[in-house]
């Protein structure tokens, strides 16, 4: 039976990776973290808004509470937000049995992990701050909001530290399972094989920059004070363009395009030097107190988006530096084309005793 038949036989399906055990344990896991998770945060939300007393900008809270009364909501969308990209990028890696990528998401998970340990301590004193200058109704007391509440907010990281002890299981399960694949892709040289490594793991990361600048963004535009229309309104332009950033990466990658990967890799750097300057101005004596609300979350965002930038920069180069070296042929194969008879020497395991050369061949 021909190989290429078989795979096209197999890929009948948006969810046809489901069909293996490690996938479908690993996918199970990530969407039962999604939904328990979220109806856990729903319910710290909801238990937050109805004890709140109607609020009008200017009117129940002063200016400088106002960030406070927003953190428990913001928290909220960007874990619905993170739990749903999560999601969609397990889909993705396993549907392309991107091994990086798998792996990337368990290192994402333990991010979540300790940003849920974070927001015990941020939203404990944002619901201090808010008792204190009366944001609550009368009936309700700190007692009843945040005892109310801290369960389920110490549940969440529980949660979150379960599945990612199990997914990284499964993703080693996993990258024994998808090393066949990529020795049918892209062959047996090692060269080759370096020069995909790199290449996945620059697309990985392409994924995950765009998580964490969209979680530090949300969190800027929503919760900080005491910006101005200028610096609100580049912050929210730069969404647009951080998005064409990195699809154009993505692009210019694949296709070899030195100029438009030399064009990325400037914005990059702007990009981390941008980080850098929010990370100082977070603690500058003069503006902390506009960060107050969000500060560890803020820092532990901006921390994670600058090492991830400056990954991908390093990746970039290395990616460039591969440029003409053959990798383009085997990404850019039209979707319907048989490539594995083209070559068959090269998808031998050459490093295999001479007896099995003609079983490990793709014909």
């Amino acid at each position: 039976m021909s190989s290429s038949g078989a795979s096209s036989g197999r890929r009948t399906g948006p969810f046809e990776f489901l069909s293996t055990t490690w996938a479908m344990l690993f996918f199970a896991a990530v969407a039962l973290q999604a939904v328990v998770c979220v109806a856990l945060e729903a319910y710290v939300f909801a238990v937050f808004q109805t004890n709140l007393k109607q609020f009008r900008t200017g009117d129940s809270l002063a200016p400088n509470m106002e960030s406070r009364y927003r953190t428990i909501p913001t928290f909220l969308a960007l874990f619905i937000f993170g739990f749903i990209y999560v999601l969609a990028l397990s889909w993705d890696a396993l549907r392309r049995k991107n091994t990086i990528q798998i792996i990337g998401l368990c290192i994402a998970n333990l991010v979540l992990f300790v940003y849920t340990l974070l927001q015990i301590d941020q939203i404990n004193n944002s619901i201090e701050k808010l008792v204190d200058s009366g944001a609550f109704r009368s009936d309700a007391a700190d007692s009843t909001v945040w005892h109310t509440t801290r369960p389920f907010l110490i549940a969440t990281p529980v949660v979150i530290g379960v599945v990612t002890i199990a997914i990284s299981f499964c993703a080693y399960q996993l990258y024994r399972e998808f090393a066949w694949d990529i020795l049918k892709q892209i062959g047996a040289d090692y060269r080759m094989k370096k020069r995909f490594l790199y290449y996945q793991i620059y697309i990985a990361l392409l994924k995950f920059d765009f998580f964490f600048f969209l979680g530090f963004t949300v969190q800027f535009l929503v919760v900080v004070t005491g910006q101005t229309d200028a610096e609100s309104g580049l912050t929210i332009a730069a969404i647009p363009v951080t998005i064409g950033i990195l699809v154009f990466a993505a692009f210019f990658t694949k296709r070899e395009n030195k100029f438009g990967m030399c064009l990325i890799i400037l914005l990059d750097f702007a990009g981390l030097a941008y980080f850098f300057f929010k990370l100082v101005r977070i603690y500058q004596a003069s503006h902390k107190q506009h960060y107050e609300a969000v500060r560890k979350s803020l820092t532990a965002f901006a921390v994670m988006t600058i090492l991830l930038i400056i990954l991908t920069i390093t990746n970039a180069f290395i990616c460039m530096n591969n440029f003409g070296e053959g990798l383009k042929d085997h990404l850019c194969k039209p979707h319907g084309r048989d490539v594995e008879k083209e070559d068959a020497n090269s998808y031998q395991m050459q490093d295999q005793p001479p007896q099995l050369a003609s079983r490990m061949t793709i014909d």
